[in-house]
């Protein structure tokens, strides 16, 4: 099945998406990956409901409308609780709200979420119904291709179908099996292999249901090639270490026009002096931003300074500065070089 990249009826922000991510994917680093596409769709980190209910929601819910469309992740196996946070982030604004069957860590496991139950199709099942029920904004559902001891083909469409037949209309699909046992979160990040071709089909036998693809994607050609298969793309730990990939993508897929890197940076150096003067760490912050110049001459020294510059006791955005003299420094040097050689 070949799809019409132009005139396809699924949203931007399903076609190309950030993945939630813990530790990464936080409202200051979403508000930094905006400014490179304008459509791509941002996921929060998965967020528990039991810290939901039981802790700091507001802050735990707040985003910047510029961060928008944003989808919050839960990770949860309560029905009940489940559309509680749901109905929790449709009044806060979330665009869609989506649930963690992915995760394979063992804390994730201990507490009843993530990867593990996919073992419990029926349970899943349950959980998105009353998830949905509860609001008027679209509920999906995040999973992986398997886990230890249901990893077979079968199963996988097993699982799918009791997830379409309570209603489910939008599955992201890490085209990885979830070692449980085992494996760190890191490793099955790496080690279970990929199996595209898995995604491709269940896209095949559920042509209605919009099926996004997740997992091991690096370069903006790997992007296209999968929309040809499938609706949408999600992309991982690339799109923060390299965010330019959604520029890159958005150009590609929508003929959206390329931004300018210095013109990025002015524009979250802005938003960083409003976070500072509300009491946000500035390395909270400048740690997003460490990927802004990846692939380009003098990224490394633009790293490592700022990573150095944010640890000095008192720094101050002008760190920043010092960083962008590095880096210039840097590619001045390697001119010269070349200019010699030549």
């Amino acid at each position: 099945m070949m799809h019409d990249l132009n005139t396809s009826s699924v949203p931007r922000y399903r076609q190309l998406s950030v993945a939630p991510m813990l530790d990464y994917t936080d409202r200051l680093a979403r508000y930094f990956l905006r400014l490179f596409a304008r459509d791509v769709g941002l996921y929060s980190e998965m967020v528990t409901t039991s810290a939901l209910i039981h802790g700091a929601c507001d802050r735990m819910l707040r985003f910047h409308d510029a961060e928008q469309p944003v989808i919050l992740q839960l990770g949860g196996s309560d029905p009940r609780e489940l559309a509680l946070c749901a109905r929790m982030a449709e009044e806060a604004g979330y665009r869609e709200v989506n649930l963690n069957v992915g995760c394979p860590s063992d804390r994730v496991q201990n507490g009843r979420m993530g990867a593990c139950l996919m073992a419990e199709p029926q349970r899943v099942a349950e959980c998105f119904a009353a998830m949905q029920s509860a609001v008027r904004i679209p509920v999906s559902i995040k999973h992986r291709l398997g886990i230890d001891g249901r990893d077979r083909w079968e199963e996988l469409v097993d699982f799918v179908r009791w997830q379409v037949e309570a209603g489910c209309q939008h599955l992201i699909v890490h085209a990885r099996i979830a070692i449980l046992h085992g494996l760190s979160p890191k490793e099955n990040r790496e080690i279970p292999p990929l199996r595209y071709e898995w995604v491709y089909a269940l896209k095949k036998q559920f042509p209605l249901v919009c099926i996004v693809l997740n997992g091991g994607i690096r370069r903006v050609e790997e992007v296209s090639s999968h929309l040809h298969q499938v609706d949408g793309v999600m992309i991982g730990r690339e799109a923060y270490h390299n965010p330019w990939i959604l520029a890159e993508s958005a150009a590609r897929l929508w003929a959206e026009p390329l931004p300018d890197r210095e013109a990025i940076l002015e524009h979250y150096r802005l938003f960083m002096i409003e976070e500072l003067a509300a009491g946000t760490p500035l390395a909270r912050m400048s740690r997003h931003i460490l990927g802004l110049y990846q692939g380009q001459p003098g990224a490394r020294a633009w790293r490592q300074h700022l990573s150095s510059g944010v640890c000095r006791k008192g720094a101050g955005l002008e760190v920043i500065d010092q960083a962008l003299s590095a880096m210039r420094r840097h590619q001045s040097h390697e001119l010269e070089q070349a200019t010699v050689i030549h």
